[in-house]
Formats: structure tokens, sequence, C-alpha cells
């Protein structure tokens, strides 16, 4: 998925704060611990998260910077198929078995029940689109107050 917007922010100023591992993480903290991959200098960011994994572009533009985020979440793992039931026949006693009453078995023990299955820990798409929208938005807010003293 991507998201596009043009801040009214320099590059100099974007790129300050995306190719920071601290400040990128800030932002991109719902796809987990993050970290930068790859940069090439005051345009592109390569990230991976634990839980997604994607890339920051900048481009000057006339009034701005063009920012576009994209994220690849991994599709979450399909559950194991269900394991079916040997069936096995009940074994017929042995011809001594009746004088060997004391070495019989009780009852076998049952067998443990299986935990349930991990919930999936990746993000869906809606999500992550609204995790990049919300990137987007703090990137492009003021973070000063103007005209006070």
């Amino acid at each position: 998925m991507e998201a596009k917007r043009t801040l009214v922010k320099s590059p100099p100023e974007l790129w300050a704060e995306v190719s920071d591992v601290a400040a990128l993480a800030r932002h991109l903290g719902e796809f987990g611990e993050i970290h930068i991959t790859r940069t090439e200098p005051e345009s592109v960011v390569e990230w991976e998260g634990d839980r997604a994994s994607g890339t920051v572009r900048l481009e000057p533009s006339g009034w701005g910077t063009k920012v576009t985020l994209t994220a690849e979440v991994p599709p979450p793992p399909e559950p194991p198929p269900e394991a079916e039931p040997v069936a096995t026949e009940p074994s017929r006693p042995g011809r001594f078995a009746r004088l060997a009453w004391w070495r019989r078995a009780v009852d076998p023990p049952a067998p443990e029940p299986e935990p349930p299955p991990p919930e999936p820990s990746g993000l869906d798409e809606d999500e992550a689109a609204a995790v990049l929208d919300g990137v987007l938005d703090t990137l492009g807010a003021a973070h000063h107050r103007p005209f006070s003293r």
C-alpha cells in the first residue's frame, strides 16, 4: 500500500526526521521495531519492521516536498492442518492375560489438548494504510508555536 502527500516543509527538514532510526521508529511504531536497511541521501529510506517493511521517498515539489510512504505487510501465516486421529483396533488379550491381572494398565492417560493457534500478529491493509496516513499527518504538522515568545 502507498500513501502520498505534498508537505509544506523543506526536504532537509523532512530528511532529518525520516533518516534518523529513533525518529522513524516513533512514526512507524505500529509496525514493530524499525531498522533502516538502505538510504539514498536526501531522497529514499528503506526500512524493515517486525510486522511490515517499506520505503519513504522525498521529492522536491513546488511549495514543499512530495512524500511517498509505502508499506508491504506480509500475509498472515496459515494455520497448520488438523491432524486426523489414527484409528487403532483394540488388541485381543493374550493367552495368559487373565493370569497377569496385576500388570494391566488402568487407563492410558488422556492426550493433552493442543494449545489454540496463535493470533496473527500482522496488520491488515486497512490498518497499515491508516498508520501511513497518520505518519503523513504527523510529518506535515507544525511542531512549534508561531508568534509566541
